[in-house]
């Protein structure tokens, strides 16, 4: 976990303080059912409860001695509960408390995430709506194609976002199971009505057959659905590094008042935010692998995967928090200039709107190979005089053309506000859905 990319809120799911507090609950929760069962005494559940504390040092001083982190903290509750602490643990093995506990941390960390989720998308919708009609050039391979709208750029990035919350919602259902079944899974020293008593109390579900361990498919398909999410904000990053490239300038982070944009060049406005948020993507994106790398573990059960997630649990959950809450002010913040895209619009002499030429020509009789060699010849002309020629003009004084279609209907083939038509209907279904 990097400081400089994290948030108080993420960032204390993590902290050993709260670690060591769910694996007390996870122990205090399981000693309540066992006392229940009549496995061990009311009082020793009830002791727990009102004695039971920890220090993080000092179980840190007992874990460099023991080797076993989980011997470290029951001895050291142990201090403080006294003897009935010896009924602590019953039955239990140590991936009962850390599988369980990864579960708790991941859930509290995906509900934030959810939120910061709800955020992104409140702010694409409202940008959208903003520039609903912003009329914009359409690139395809980075070159002009046909005219679109801001709007709906950000529409389609709102739709994205929206299926990347419902993988991100599928993942915590996914992840929220409780293990509390003892060595190798069997139940044969614990009871299983003691793990759903404890998957109750922490919010969880029950694995339903546990190797010891959770199975580590689980994980891999939660780590996977936060790499996708940080694909998507990847994706608008760029899309907005583009736009505010100075031969583009069509929209551009917002630069606050004494902010500095080269240590060298005093005029540079440089997109620090999105190129950032591509970096952050990819570490998202780097701990699906070895996710997906925990699966396979030796006999069922090993721990080869646990150094592995005291990594990418903390990490990937942190950094994509912070990543949502920076895109989103990227987005509430971002500078459009709907004079820079008309302008784009414009500069290379109507060329965006040849097929609409090109449709109108087959429907006046001329086939489709004959339509499309005429409008590419004039086409052409306007690419390599850079815009400096107009299609329309050059269509006009095409006698293939003109013996086909009137300077009326020709100019009816320009008309803009044509393609954004259905921008209403492609909203009603990205926003009423």
């Amino acid at each position: 976990m990097v400081p400089r990319y994290a948030r108080p809120e993420m960032t204390a799911i993590w902290e050993p303080e709260s670690k060591f507090r769910i694996w007390f609950e996870i122990e205090a929760h399981a000693t309540d059912s066992l006392a229940e069962l009549g496995v061990v005494p009311k009082s020793a559940a009830k002791a727990i409860w009102e004695k039971g504390a920890f220090e993080v040092d000092r179980i840190d001083t007992i874990e460099a001695e023991v080797k076993h982190d989980v011997i470290a903290f029951l001895t050291n509750v142990a201090e403080h509960v006294g003897e009935e602490a010896r009924f602590m643990h019953q039955g239990m093995t140590s991936s009962d408390v850390l599988d369980t506990c990864l579960s708790v941390q991941l859930v509290r960390a995906t509900d934030i995430l959810l939120e910061k989720m709800d955020a992104l998308l409140a702010a694409l919708k409202a940008r959208a709506e903003e520039h609903k009609y912003t009329a914009t050039i359409g690139r395809s391979h980075g070159i002009h194609a046909e005219p679109t709208t801001f709007g709906l750029k950000l529409a389609q990035a709102y739709a994205e976002f929206a299926r990347g919350r419902e993988r991100l919602v599928e993942a915590r259902r996914e992840i929220a199971t409780c293990a509390v079944s003892g060595a190798v899974g069997t139940f044969a020293n614990i009871d299983p009505r003691v793990e759903a008593h404890v998957a109750k109390k922490m919010g969880l579900e029950i694995e339903p057959v546990s190797t010891q361990v959770i199975p580590r498919d689980r994980h891999a398909a939660y780590f996977a659905a936060l790499a996708v999410i940080a694909s998507s904000i990847e994706r608008l990053a760029t899309e907005v590094r583009h736009l505010q490239r100075t031969e583009v300038l069509e929209a551009e982070e917002y630069f606050s008042p004494g902010q500095k944009g080269s240590s060298a060049m005093p005029h540079k406005r440089n997109p620090v935010l999105t190129e950032n948020l591509t970096g952050l993507a990819r570490m998202v994106r780097s701990y699906a692998l070895p996710a997906m790398e925990n699966v396979a573990l030796w006999h069922e059960r090993d721990i080869s995967h646990s150094s592995v997630e005291r990594y990418i649990g903390p990490d990937a959950t942190i950094t994509l928090d912070f990543a949502l809450h920076r895109l989103t002010g990227v987005v509430e913040k971002l500078v459009v200039y709907p004079e820079r895209m008309q302008k784009n619009l414009d500069r290379m002499g109507g060329l965006v709107h040849s097929q609409r030429v090109l449709l109108a020509l087959t429907q006046a009789g001329i086939s489709r190979e004959d339509a499309y060699r005429i409008v590419q010849r004039n086409a052409m002309k306007v690419w390599e005089s850079d815009g400096a020629l107009s299609l329309l003009e050059l269509l006009k004084n095409d006698n293939d053309v003109s013996a086909k279609m009137s300077e009326a209907e020709l100019e009816d083939k320009f008309n803009l506000d044509y393609h954004f038509k259905h921008v209403d209907t492609i909203f009603d279904r990205v926003f009423k859905s």
